[in-house]
């Protein structure tokens, strides 16, 4: 009995649902040129309770007043998944925007943090024409969503060098991957910062001007 090779093609199409939190600026009626950041959160705010999402990150800081010229878009992961289950959805989510909210498609970033920072890398890997700028904040697993595509999208990963839950190998492999590709990304690393890298990061006003500066060049 000897094997043969064979093809396989279909059609698979599926219902998918999304919790979220949406942040539109005060004027955003009176542009059609809006950037879009979406931002994925980490493994401890998972579930149903949307408002969960907002105990960290930019969420966080927009429910505490923070002020930004873009659209940001913070989906919920289900309970025990990874984000990859989810990335579809979120792509449906993020055109949707696109079409309802004067989001410049143009101008779409991703970030996120812990596993959310896997899930922004993985996302992107997925959607490379998609999206413009990538922060991916102590996440793992980065390195494996590296592609020569992705390594041309602009990219800025943070971590903490005292990181005992995610080290900051994952990060530094990730940056190398890149760099291999012929990708120029920028590289924050905080002294003596644990897991909590988000913070910091996300109160650096350069990072937050970066994610809504980029713009895709074709």
């Amino acid at each position: 009995m000897t094997q043969t090779a064979n093809e396989f093609t279909t059609t698979i199409e599926h219902r998918a649902s999304l919790n979220y939190l949406l942040y539109l600026p005060d004027d955003h009626e009176r542009h059609d040129d809006w950037p879009l950041i979406v931002y994925l959160h980490g493994s401890g705010e998972r579930g149903d309770d949307v408002d969960l999402v907002r105990v960290h990150g930019l969420p966080r800081l927009l429910d505490e007043g923070l002020m930004l010229p873009a659209v940001v878009v913070s989906p919920q992961c289900p309970s025990g998944q990874l984000w990859t289950r989810q990335l579809p959805a979120v792509k449906g989510l993020i055109d949707r925007l696109v079409l309802r909210h004067g989001v410049d498609p143009k101008r779409i970033a991703a970030t996120g943090l812990s596993l959310g920072g896997a899930g922004a890398c993985e996302l992107v890997s997925l959607y490379p024409e998609t999206f413009t700028a990538l922060a991916p904040i102590c996440g793992p697993w980065t390195r494996l969503f590296v592609t020569p595509e992705t390594a041309k999208i602009d990219t800025w990963v943070f971590h903490g060098d005292a990181d005992t839950v995610v080290p900051i190998q994952e990060s530094q492999m990730f940056i190398d991957a890149i760099r291999a590709h012929g990708g120029s990304p920028r590289f924050t690393v905080y002294p003596g910062v644990g897991h909590n890298s988000w913070d910091p990061a996300y109160a650096d006003e350069e990072l937050l001007s970066w994610l809504t500066l980029r713009r895709r060049r074709s």
